[in-house]
Parts: C-alpha cells; sequence; structure tokens
C-alpha cells in the first residue's frame, strides 16, 4: 500500500494562535479609534425602562343567527322565502291550492312538479310502490323548490303515521276515514303526549331539522295540515261529523272508492254517485260556517275538470297523476307516430294504384 503523502502545511500551522487571543485583543483595542472613553459613552447612565406591551383585544365575536322556525314555502309568489306561508295559513287566507299527486317516487318528477308550480305535492304511499325510505328523496327534491308535501299513508295507524311525520312533511292525509272516531284516532297519531300518541325523536328526526329548530314543539301543530279522506259510501253519512272533529283540517274526498262502494266501480261519473259526493261537499263546506270545520279537498276527473272543482268551492283541487300525465303523453306520441306511418303507407299505396291504371290505359289504348 502507498503511503500517506502529509499535507502540504506543517503541523505548526495547524496550531496558529488564532487572532483574537490576548495580545492580538488589546492592539485592537488600542488601534481601535474606539477607546474606553468612547464605551463609556455608549453606556447610558441611567437603566432603561422596560415598557410590556399589551396586545390589543379580540374583535368581540359575531352573534349567531337565530335558529329558524320550520317554514316551508311553496312556488307560489305569495309564499317567497321572503313572506314564508305555510298551506294552512294560505288556505285561512281565502287561497285555491293546485296540487299533484305523486306515485311514480321519482325525485327527478317531484322536482319538475315542484319547480312548474304547484302549490303542493301528493307523495301517494297508498297505491305508489314506495314507502318511507322511498319517500324521503322526493321531499328533499320538493323542498329544493321550496314545494309544500303531503304524504298519503297506505293505511291510518300510528306506526305509518310516526315515520311519515318524523320525515317533515306538511301535510299528512289518512286514508278511509270512516266516522268520528277514526278521525279522532287519526288526530292523536300526530300529536305528542298528552294531546295524543305519537312517538318521540324530534331531536334526531328531519322533521325538526334534526334538532335544529327549537321552535318545532311549539310551531309543529299549528303547521301540519291534517287531512282525512272519506271514500266510502258510510264515511259519507257521517262526513259532516267527520269535518267537525277538532285537529281535522282538511277533508279530501275519494270518489273512485266511493263509487266502488256504491257498486259503480268501471262508472265513476254515474248520476248516483254525482249526487252523493254534491250531498258531501255541500256537508263539509257548511262546516265552516262556525268556528271550526274542515277544508274541502278533490280529485279533478275526466268528467269532473279541476274548474269544475273549484267552481263548487273547493279549497284544494288536485289536478292530475304524475303517471297518468307521463301515460297520457307517451301513448298520444306513439299514437302521432304510428299515425304517420299509416300515412304515409297509403300515400304509395294510391301512387301504386295510379301506377297501375296508367298503364292499363297504356295497355288498351294500343
Amino acid at each position: 500500500m502507498a503511503a500517506l503523502s502529509s499535507p502540504p502545511y506543517s503541523s505548526s500551522t495547524l496550531f496558529r494562535k488564532p487572532l483574537h487571543s490576548s495580545s492580538s485583543f488589546k492592539t485592537l483595542i488600542h488601534l481601535s479609534p474606539f477607546t474606553s472613553t468612547h464605551f463609556s459613552k455608549l453606556t447610558p447612565s441611567k437603566p432603561f425602562k422596560t415598557q410590556t406591551l399589551t396586545p390589543p383585544p379580540p374583535p368581540p365575536s359575531p352573534t349567531p343567527p337565530p335558529l329558524r322556525s320550520t317554514s316551508i314555502t311553496a312556488t307560489n309568489p305569495s309564499t317567497s322565502p321572503s313572506n314564508p306561508q305555510t298551506l294552512k295559513s294560505r288556505l285561512k287566507n281565502g287561497q285555491t291550492l293546485y296540487g299533484l299527486f305523486l306515485l311514480s317516487f321519482s325525485p327527478t318528477l317531484a322536482e319538475i312538479a315542484g319547480l312548474s308550480g304547484y302549490d303542493f305535492v301528493v307523495v301517494d304511499m297508498e297505491h305508489g310502490p314506495g314507502g318511507i325510505s322511498a319517500a324521503l328523496p322526493c321531499l328533499h327534491a320538493l323542498a329544493a323548490t321550496n314545494t309544500p308535501a303531503i304524504l298519503r299513508l297506505p293505511e291510518s295507524s300510528p306506526t305509518w303515521a310516526k315515520k311519515a311525520l318524523d320525515l317533515g312533511p306538511q301535510g299528512i292525509m289518512f286514508p278511509m276515514i270512516e266516522t268520528p272516531k277514526s278521525a279522532k284516532k287519526a288526530v292523536s297519531y300526530c300529536r305528542f303526549p298528552p294531546n295524543g300518541v305519537r312517538g318521540s325523536a324530534h331531536t334526531v328526526v328531519r322533521a325538526s331539522d334534526y334538532g335544529i329548530d327549537e321552535g318545532y314543539l311549539t310551531n309543529y301543530e299549528d303547521e301540519l295540515l291534517i287531512m282525512c279522506q272519506v271514500e266510502s259510501e258510510d264515511g259519507v253519512k257521517k262526513i259532516e261529523e267527520i269535518a267537525e272533529v277538532d285537529g281535522v283540517d282538511c277533508i279530501q274526498m275519494g270518489p273512485l272508492d266511493l263509487s266502488a262502494s256504491m257498486g259503480y266501480l268501471w262508472d265513476p261519473g254515474h248520476k248516483k254517485v254525482r249526487e252523493v259526493i254534491k250531498a258531501a261537499e255541500k256537508a263539509v263546506l257548511g262546516t265552516k260556517g262556525g268556528k271550526g270545520g274542515a277544508y274541502l279537498a278533490g280529485f279533478a276527473m275526466p268528467h269532473d275538470s279541476p274548474d269544475n272543482l273549484r267552481t263548487r268551492g273547493y279549497n284544494m283541487v288536485s289536478g292530475a297523476v304524475d303517471i297518468g300525465m307521463f301515460k297520457s303523453a307517451a301513448v298520444e306520441d306513439v299514437r302521432k307516430f304510428k299515425t304517420s306511418l299509416m300515412v304515409e303507407s297509403e300515400d304509395e299505396d294510391d301512387e301504386e294504384r295510379e301506377k297501375g291504371k296508367d298503364g292499363d290505359e297504356k295497355y288498351w289504348s294500343e
């Protein structure tokens, strides 16, 4: 192995005294123009006064906005966000409300219905294919358009009412109410104890904004529209008593089931059915003369248009069903196309016949 070469400097250079040794430092001090006199001038004769800097106080925290009260608004100009009104308040103001039944459980169609300007949409769990879980996205879509939702229950029971009300609809509809007793039960399903039997989870459900709306327990009875559907011959006989039950806000007529109960399933426009309906309408409208009473709601039928219902005093009119509207549009669309094909085919046949006729004439002319 080759010997390591020594560095080009000696060991003495490695241990050379630094420039700032004591003698060198004295020399520098001596040579410096700043003598001890100058240093003494730099030394203050009095001690410095210390001052503690206090940071400025933090700005006051902004006051949080008040927790809002639950009040869903409709797309009608009179119910804009700056002037919220419930269905009940609008009915009290004498407005006639126009709505739609949603059986498809399509959030898209629910949103379109709200954007179209309907005053309310009934999400129908009685005849539609969906239940509570399927209804929730529809309520989300309607809320995005500020359109009140009404849930129609599959049956009048405390369990269905509880689950439906926890979703936070602005109205609830009980089917097949035939006696004042069943109407009173329906109302009790909507009230918390001691006024009813509704189970309480108001701190965590959508109806109270998941507990954020601190005014929910105070306001829910005033804002909830309770509707009882009378749709049988027996129910019509006691419809006035049902309408006068405390807590029943609206009577919904059911013409199809009523006609079926009278033996006219295939003829809801039968003269006898119409006479019974008109007598029932008169009984309900007569209850609003006093302090209590109920509003009147109904479905439009092919033989009974929305305008007819309005002129007879209905306060809430449902003009169509989403599935029925789509069915009519789809059938008409297909009909137009098929008809155009038939017309073209007939035109072609006419042309062929004309050509054949010309050929025959030419043949015989020769």
